[in-house]
């Protein structure tokens, strides 16, 4: 009989089994908002951390939750044959080496949400997550699929390892981007994917940048007046026109938020209803679901090619792919990871 890909995941222990029979001391590797949360975590399993240790660069003399911050190498003193559980995230080279020779358990949460993946996240979500496995187009993101929610699942790095592409064969091999595009990017930040697209394609025909954050915005107008046929728009994505409350800062993880200032929100079906777009880029921290909502016009007439961040929530992996689906059922949706520990920088490309 053959097991359907959640059966599969879940004949691993999850993450959150083994930390509660886990003998050796266990501890923390990072200091901010992921140690909070596992931490909170721990406490309602009954688990129980031994201490918190951070790299050298961010130890300083000070505490965390009531641990004093260790450096690795205190750690590795202190504890006989500690478990280090990661709760920080990079994609810098050397950093993710480091952690990798380190060899960590990696008790994953999610970027925004409560929701993170144990036992009952598979069982709930089951139906969702072999419907969105069986939409996939091809082999790789299949494999990839399974990996990374096996990852995610049972907090094992190897299987993360197991994903990595890179960006320029999503963007040029998959999407086969040139710099004829129509192109929307949705959160551009400082500009970075925009030239990401003409480092990798050589530029675009035209171009329209969408970032809310009041700071960044500045940053993004400042990193782009030298280039052409680029409209910028300080507006969040949504799945209507409204004023949504924002938590900006400046960060990569400016989101809406209860407290914060008023921004304009807009679906892209309203701003950029006659215009022709080939490519949508969208990494808007957390709220893919409503930008897409907000695009349905566009992608059912238009059918531009997307990049779409899958990462943000942990049912992202496998609910965008279902509303994309739902959306347009013509695309063919694609999923790769590039190299960032944990599963950031995951996404969906759809031709």
């Amino acid at each position: 009989m053959n097991l359907s890909i959640t059966e599969k995941i879940a004949k691993h222990p999850s993450v959150w089994e083994k930390l509660k029979e886990e003998t050796r001391p266990l501890v923390l590797y990072g200091t901010g908002n992921g140690a909070d949360i596992v931490l909170d975590i721990f406490q309602s399993l009954g688990i129980k951390a031994q201490g918190v240790c951070a790299s050298d660069g961010f130890v300083r003399k000070r505490t965390f939750r009531g641990f004093e911050v260790m450096s690795i190498q205190d750690a590795k003193d202190k504890f006989e044959s500690p478990l280090f559980c990661l709760c920080f995230a990079s994609s810098i080279d050397e950093v993710m080496k480091n952690i990798k020779a380190l060899d960590p358990v990696v008790p994953v949460v999610p970027v925004f949400g409560k929701d993170y993946i144990d036992r009952d996240f598979l069982q709930k979500n089951k139906a969702e997550i072999d419907s969105a496995y069986s939409l996939l187009a091809d082999e790789k993101s299949k494999e990839i699929f399974e990996n990374i929610l096996t990852f995610e699942f049972t907090g094992e790095l190897s299987y993360l390892t197991k994903t990595e592409t890179d960006r320029k064969e999503a963007l040029t091999g998959l999407l086969g981007l040139t710099d004829k595009e129509h192109y929307a990017d949705l959160g551009a930040y400082r500009g970075d994917t925009i030239e990401e697209l003409i480092n990798l394609c050589g530029g675009f025909e035209k171009a329209y940048a969408f970032e809310p954050d009041k700071k960044t915005f500045e940053k993004l107008k400042e990193n782009t007046k030298h280039l052409k046929n680029l409209t910028l728009y300080p507006y969040a994505l949504w799945n209507k026109n409204t004023a949504l409350t924002f938590s900006g800062g400046g960060g990569r993880q400016s989101t809406l938020s209860e407290t914060g200032y008023t921004v304009q929100a807009v679906s892209l079906d309203s701003i950029l209803k006659d215009t022709k777009l080939t490519y949508i880029k969208a990494d808007v921290e957390g709220v893919e679901k409503e930008a897409l909502e907000g695009m349905s016009k566009i992608l059912k007439e238009q059918k531009p090619k997307l990049c779409i961040s899958a990462y943000h929530k942990s049912s992202d992996i496998f609910r965008l792919i279902l509303r994309i689906h739902s959306i347009n059922p013509h695309y063919k949706i694609h999923l790769r990871h590039h190299p960032y520990i944990p599963a950031w920088d995951t996404n969906l490309y759809c031709i």
